[in-house]
C-alpha cells in the first residue's frame, strides 16, 4: 500500500501553523504582458534574470520595494536584464512577501521575450532588457474596467469618483513619503467609492505625475462600471464600490502574530516542493494518471502553495546555499544540464553538497522541480542518488543532493585521458549498478517510476567510482493498474526508444532501451549520437555493433582501454546483453530483475538478440539500396504506422519532429 511519507505529514502541519497568521489575503492577477520580441541569448539572460530577481527579493520583502540590473552591456554572453518590484503601500509585510511571490512564480512564463511585466491585486513585477526605470507611459499600457454599473445616478457617481482621483493624485504628488495615496468618497447615503494611486519608486515627480495624469484618465473612463484600473509602466491608478485597500492587514508594523507569521515565511525552504509533493500525492491516490495534469493543478494551486507553511528535515535557507557555492561561482560549477547548472558547496558543518539551480527557461520549470523533489524524496536505494532538500525561499528554485566527488560516467568514459581510471573491473561494476537502480526503481520501490532519461551525464559517481543514478526531473510513475502512461516526448536523442518516439507509449521498457544503449557505450567508449560523425563510412555505434555481432568479431568494438584486461567471453557477455536491451521489439527487452541476474550469473543459455533499431546518415549512391533494406523491420514497422515520422527509412535521414532534451 502506498503510505504518505513523513513529508506530507509535516505539510500538514504547517498548514495548521498558517491558521496562526491571520492572513485571508489571495493575490489575484489583474494582467501579464509579455513582448513578442525574444532575446538572442536565452541561457545568459536566464541566468541574469535570475540574478536581478534575487537582489529584487532581498528588498521588496523587507521594504516592499526592490529594483537591480545584472549583466553587462554590449555583451553576447551576459545580457543586461533590468528589474523592479513594487508592493502597493496599504499591504502588509506578510502579504507583500504572498504577492511578491505570485508574481514571481508567473511572470518566468514570459521567458525568453526580452521584456515582461505583471500587475496583481497588491504588487507589480517586470524586467527588460533595456532601462525602463523612468518610464511612466509606453505602448504597453492598459486598463480594465468592471462588468457591473453603478445602480444610481451615473453622473453622481462619476462626479463623486473624478474629484477623489483628482484630490488622491494632488496628495500622492505632494507628499514627501512616495507618490502614494488611498481615500473614499461618499456617493449617496450607503455608498462610498475607494480609490488608489501610486507610481514606481525610481520615477521623479515630473515623471509620476505624467503617469498618474494618464493612468487616471483611463480609469475614469470606465464610468459608470463600478470598479476601474489603469495599469501604466510607471504607475497603477484604481477606484472601486470595493474596499479593496482595506481587505488585507493594514499596515507592516502589525501585531506579533503578524510578525510570527513573517517569520515563518522566511522558512519557505520548503513550500513549494513540499507542498507541491502533497497536492501530487493527493492525485496520485485518486487519479490514474495524474502526470499530465500536473503543470495545470500547480498554476491552480499555486495561491494556496505560496501561503502554504512548512519547516522540515529537507529545509535549506536559499542565503546559506548561495554562501556555501561561494555565490554559485563558476570555479564551483560541476556541469549543466537542460534544466540547470550544478554547483559544489560546502555548509558551515563541513558537509560537502551539490546545489542544481535550475533554470527558468521553459514554462515546465514547476514540474520539473516538484517531479524531482518528490520522487527522489521517497526512493532510496545505494545506486540512487540521495536528495539531501530544497529551496525556494529566493528568487529561484534549488535542490540539495549529496557531493558524488567523480561528477559523472561522461566525464570520464568520453575523455580519451580520464577513461583510463575505468578499468574493466569498475566498468562492470558501473553497469551492474545502474542496473540495479533501474531495476529497484520499476519493481522493488513502493511506486514504479520510469526515470526516461538514463545516459552517461545522468549517473554520477563516488569516491570509489560506484554509480548513482541521477536527474528525476523528467522521471515518471505508474500505478499498480497501469501498463503504460501516454505522455508527451521528453528525454536525450540517441536514448529513446523507437516505440516511445512513435506512439508516445511509456513504460518501463523505455527506460531498459535506454539501458542498453548506455551498456554499449560503456564497453566501447563512444558515443552513441556521436558515432556516425566519426565513423569512416558513417556507420552508427549500433549499427557497426549489429555489423560486428553477425561476424562474431565484437572484440574489435572493445574500448582499446580495456583490451587484455578482460576475456574475449567477458566482453561478448556484455555485447550480447546490451543488443537484448537495444531491440527494438519492447517486447523482446528483458526485465531489469532480469537483467541483472544475467549479469551475475552464466550468459552462455541467453537468447539471440534481434536487429536493434539505428540510422546511417553517410552513406554512398551506390550502398544507399542495400543498406536501406537492411534496415529493422521492427523500426519500420512501427514508423510505418505513425503519422508523426521522426525518421524517414527511406532517405536514411535523422531528422527529428519532436522536442526532446540535449543535455
Amino acid at each position: 500500500m502506498f503510505s504518505m511519507p513523513p513529508l506530507f505529514i509535516l505539510c500538514l502541519l504547517s498548514l495548521f501553523s498558517l491558521c496562526l497568521s491571520n492572513s485571508t489575503y489571495t493575490p489575484v492577477v489583474f494582467s501579464t504582458i509579455c513582448s513578442s520580441n525574444q532575446t538572442p541569448n536565452a541561457t545568459g539572460f536566464d541566468v541574469n534574470f535570475v540574478n536581478t530577481m534575487e537582489s529584487i527579493y532581498e528588498n521588496i520583502t523587507k521594504t516592499g520595494f526592490g529594483y537591480a540590473v545584472s549583466g553587462t552591456n554590449n555583451s553576447n554572453s551576459s545580457p543586461i536584464v533590468y528589474g523592479l518590484g513594487q508592493c502597493f503601500s496599504y499591504l502588509s509585510t506578510t502579504d507583500c512577501q504572498l504577492c511578491y511571490a505570485q508574481s514571481r512564480i508567473k511572470l518566468p512564463h514570459c521567458l525568453p521575450s526580452i521584456d515582461a511585466r505583471i500587475y496583481l491585486d497588491g504588487c507589480f513585477l517586470r524586467y527588460s532588457g533595456f532601462d525602463f526605470f523612468s518610464d511612466a507611459v509606453d505602448a504597453y499600457d492598459n486598463f480594465t474596467c468592471g462588468n457591473s454599473t453603478f445602480d444610481g445616478s451615473a453622473s453622481v457617481f462619476g462626479n463623486a469618483t473624478e474629484k477623489l482621483m483628482s484630490n488622491l493624485t494632488t496628495v500622492a504628488l505632494s507628499s514627501s513619503n512616495g507618490s502614494y495615496q488611498v481615500g473614499n468618497a461618499g456617493v449617496v447615503s450607503d455608498t462610498k467609492v475607494y480609490g488608489m494611486v501610486e507610481c514606481w519608486n525610481t520615477l521623479n515627480k515630473t515623471e509620476c505625475s505624467e503617469c498618474l495624469s494618464n493612468a487616471t484618465e483611463k480609469a475614469l473612463s470606465c464610468l459608470p462600471a463600478k470598479d476601474g484600473m489603469a495599469m501604466n509602466a510607471g504607475c497603477f491608478v484604481r477606484y472601486s464600490t470595493v474596499p479593496f485597500y482595506l481587505s488585507s492587514s493594514s499596515s507592516r508594523n502589525g501585531s506579533s502574530v503578524r510578525k510570527i507569521a513573517i517569520v515563518i515565511l522566511t522558512c519557505i525552504v520548503a513550500v513549494l516542493g513540499a507542498i507541491g509533493i502533497f497536492i501530487l500525492w493527493l492525485k496520485f491516490k485518486s487519479k490514474p494518471d495524474p502526470s499530465n495534469e500536473l503543470t495545470a493543478n500547480l498554476d491552480e494551486g499555486s495561491s494556496a502553495i505560496i501561503r502554504a507553511i512548512v519547516a522540515s528535515n529537507l529545509s535549506f535557507k536559499y542565503g546559506d546555499l548561495r554562501k556555501a557555492t561561494d555565490d554559485f561561482s563558476h570555479i564551483n560549477r560541476l556541469g549543466e544540464g537542460g534544466y540547470g547548472a550544478v554547483y559544489k558547496g560546502v555548509l558551515p558543518d563541513g558537509r560537502e553538497i551539490a546545489v542544481k539551480r535550475l533554470f527558468f527557461n521553459t514554462r515546465q520549470w514547476l514540474e520539473q522541480f516538484f517531479n524531482e523533489v518528490r520522487l527522489v524524496s521517497q526512493v532510496q536505494h545505494k545506486n540512487l542518488v540521495k536528495l539531501l532538500g530544497c529551496s525556494v525561499e529566493g528568487p529561484e528554485s534549488l535542490l540539495v543532493y549529496e557531493y558524488l566527488c567523480n561528477t559523472s560516467l561522461d566525464h570520464f568514459l568520453f575523455d580519451a585521458f580520464k577513461k583510463n581510471s575505468l578499468d574493466w573491473e569498475r566498468r562492470f561494476e558501473i553497469i551492474l549498478g545502474i542496473a540495479e537502480g533501474l531495476s529497484y526503481l520499476h519493481s522493488e520501490s513502493e511506486i514504479r517510476i520510469i526515470h526516461r532519461d538514463i545516459k552517461a551525464s545522468n549517473i554520477l559517481l563516488d569516491e570509489r567510482f560506484k554509480p548513482k543514478i541521477a536527474d528525476f526531473g523528467l522521471a515518471r510513475y505508474f500505478t499498480d493498474d497501469q501498463s503504460h502512461l501516454s505522455t508527451g516526448l521528453a528525454g536525450t536523442f540517441g536514448y529513446m526508444a523507437p516505440e516511445y518516439i512513435v506512439h508516445g507509449q511509456l513504460t518501463e521498457k523505455a527506460d531498459i532501451y535506454s539501458y542498453g544503449v548506455l551498456l554499449l557505450e560503456i564497453i566501447t567508449g563512444r558515443k552513441n549520437h556521436n558515432s556516425v560523425a566519426t565513423s569512416a563510412d558513417g556507420q552508427s555505434l549500433m549499427s557497426l555493433i549489429w555489423q560486428h555481432f553477425n561476424l562474431k568479431s565484437l572484440v574489435e568494438m572493445l574500448d582499446p582501454a580495456l583490451k587484455e584486461q578482460c576475456s574475449e567471453e567477458e566482453a561478448g557477455k556484455l555485447f550480447h546483453i546490451g543488443l537484448l536491451c537495444a531491440q527494438a521489439s519492447p517486447s523482446l527487452r528483458p526485465p531489469m530483475w532480469k537483467v541483472v541476474e544475467m549479469l551475475n550469473k552464466d550468459w552462455r543459455q541467453l537468447p539471440l538478440p534481434t536487429q536493434p533499431p539505428f540510422v546511417d546518415i553517410k552513406i554512398t549512391e551506390s550502398s544507399r539500396s542495400s543498406r536501406s533494406r537492411s534496415s529493422s523491420s521492427e523500426l519500420s514497422s512501427l514508423l510505418s504506422n505513425s503519422d508523426k515520422t521522426p525518421f524517414s527509412l527511406n532517405n536514411l535521414s535523422a531528422t527529428t519532429s519532436f522536442k526532446a532534451s540535449s543535455k
